[in-house]
């Protein structure tokens, strides 16, 4: 059973000031979602499914969608904001613009996810290596299997030279994943890694592992995803920027016992989509891997 692999390309981009998830990069128009798809399918894994807005749709399958559906199995679903939600709860949300975040996301794609699947972000790039680890342990998987897996990169090698990132900080004990602590502002300041939480400014080492949301679950974790989402509503439906987090909600499986989280390592160096100066160095980076003979010229062959 090949494992499917999960996209959030919903997210509104509001530091980038665009649509990043369909940005041209590569020297075809490709975007960084194709080379994300392209590793995968190299990886085992059998199928793509993205999660969109509505609104993007026609653009979405103009300048990516429908050039990959040519070259492996994949679907979109839509992330709109009174999915999961009663009339009573989309009354107490009218006030609500932004998406409900990357948690509800996965929920929405939920009746698309036949197999056990990893996550991705849109706008960040995890290196093959990343996709064939999680795509070997995905395809030796039982559907309902309470092991589920993450990818931890170095924090020195996930930031972005243009502003601060948000990352996930890891704690590991004896190759499982104990707890991670979502940092939303790191970056550099004076020479210095700096994280900033709750108005107070931390030194960072750089040596951190951090996860970047690039997990794996058996079809098992959905029964902790819906337990955290009805925890969610019922403290933040009336605060327009409270987000349910799909790494919060990852670690409520191991706080609760429901289930383990293998904790694998990458040393790839990050690139990704987070402003608007950051496309420039993704468009160098794709070039170099293209020259290296990492990726082919011509990604796919419709």
């Amino acid at each position: 059973m090949k494992p499917t692999l999960l996209v959030l390309a919903a997210g509104m981009g509001s530091r980038y000031g665009g649509v990043k998830q369909i940005d041209s990069v590569g020297k075809n128009g490709e975007c960084l979602l194709d080379f994300a798809a392209y590793d995968a399918r190299e990886s085992g894994f059998g199928k793509v499914v993205y999660i969109i807005r509505k609104d993007i749709e026609k653009d979405f399958r103009e300048k990516l969608f429908d050039r990959v559906a040519k070259n492996m199995d994949a679907e979109y679903v839509f992330q709109e904001g009174h999915a999961l939600l009663s009339d009573e709860e989309i009354k107490m949300a009218a006030e609500r613009t932004k998406p409900w975040g990357t948690m509800h996301a996965v929920l929405c794609a939920e009746k698309a996810l036949k197999t056990p699947f990893a996550v991705i972000n849109s706008d960040d790039y995890y290196g093959r290596d990343a996709f064939k680890t999680l795509g070997s342990c995905l395809s030796e998987s039982d559907p309902m299997s309470r092991e589920h897996a993450v990818v931890g990169y170095v924090l020195g090698n996930t930031l972005s030279p243009s502003g601060t990132v948000s990352r996930g900080v890891c704690t590991v004990k004896d190759g499982y994943l104990e707890s991670i602590t979502e940092n939303t502002k790191i970056g550099y300041r004076d020479g210095k890694i700096i994280s900033e939480i709750d108005g107070k400014d931390i030194e960072m080492t750089g040596k951190e592992w951090v996860s970047m949301n690039l997990f794996a679950f058996s079809l098992k974790a959905f029964e902790t995803f819906h337990d955290y989402w009805d925890d969610f509503k019922k403290t933040s439906l009336g605060l327009p920027k409270s987000e349910a987090l799909l790494p919060v909600a990852a670690s409520d499986i191991v706080k609760k016992g429901e289930g383990k989280i293998k904790f694998y390592t990458s040393t790839e160096r990050w690139f990704g989509m987070t402003y608007p100066e950051d496309r420039e160095i993704v468009k160098q980076e794709i070039a170099k891997k293209i020259e290296e003979g990492y990726y082919p010229e011509k990604l796919w062959e419709n």
